[in-house]
């Protein structure tokens, strides 16, 4: 670690719980992010200035004006363009350090397959549920841990899903195929800060896992009602039925007997 990054990140080496190794730790990682919108735009934002090593950022979406009310990451210059090339100028400015790969495209599974080798951690900031389900899928099978959030109208959840421990839930413990795709912001709104709180959290998240510090969502489902400003946090069990991680789990057990 050189001087200036020592000096950028001094604040939080300082913290007992992270020192230089958990800085190091999160300069040699690599982090994917789906979406670059609302939940995208912060997370990414806070991950780059913490110094993740290398930001994957992975959207098809060109930067329209009804984004700007949310999406931070864009700016009114950034209309028309590629979400992800305007999401990495953002970045670049805002820590020169960080190596930034754009992916102007919807990850196909074999894309993911591709990927996820050389990736610490997914977080799962899209708006839709196929690409959901497909990187929950994908982070089962690699055994990458999934931070996913979401938010619409004054509401917004966070939880973790990590298919290195056992007893995690993984997406499709908590949702199902054919679940409501008409759950979106475009359909139902949705208020600025609250995919700001929401992305926050997801970046705050990651780092927790990255470094290795703190007790992260693994398990948990945690709630935002903006409306009354109350957060709850509910136990999230794993399915023993579920397709994805209880399948992974048999077939894994299959293999050592």
């Amino acid at each position: 670690m050189q001087d200036e990054e020592l000096l950028r990140y001094s604040r939080q080496i300082m913290l007992p719980e992270m020192d230089v190794a958990g800085q190091q730790a999160l300069l040699d990682a690599s982090v994917l992010i789906v979406g670059m919108g609302g939940l995208g735009s912060p997370a990414a934002m806070y991950l780059a200035a913490a110094g993740v090593g290398h930001l994957l950022l992975a959207d098809d979406d060109k930067v329209d004006l009804s984004n700007l009310q949310r999406q931070i990451v864009h700016g009114q210059d950034s209309l028309g363009l590629p979400k992800v090339h305007s999401a990495a100028q953002t970045l670049r400015r805002l820590n020169p350090h960080v190596r930034i790969t754009t992916l102007q495209q919807r990850l196909s599974e074999a894309e993911l397959d591709a990927l996820l080798p050389g990736v610490n951690l997914i977080l799962d900031a899209c708006d839709n549920f196929s690409t959901r389900f497909a990187l929950n899928a994908a982070s089962v099978r690699h055994r990458v841990p999934l931070v996913s959030g979401a938010a619409i109208r004054m509401e917004g959840q966070v939880t973790v899903f990590d298919p290195r421990q056992s007893s995690s839930p993984c997406y499709q413990c908590l949702y199902r195929q054919g679940d409501d795709e008409q759950a979106s912001c475009a359909r139902n709104g949705v208020m600025a800060p609250v995919v700001g709180i929401i992305g926050a959290v997801q970046a705050m998240e990651a780092i927790k896992l990255l470094a290795g510090v703190g007790e992260p969502l693994t398990g948990r489902l945690l709630l935002l009602d903006a409306a009354t400003m109350q957060w709850r946090s509910l136990r999230l069990p794993r399915d023993p039925a579920c397709p994805v991680c209880a399948a992974a789990a048999g077939a894994a057990a299959d293999l050592r007997y």
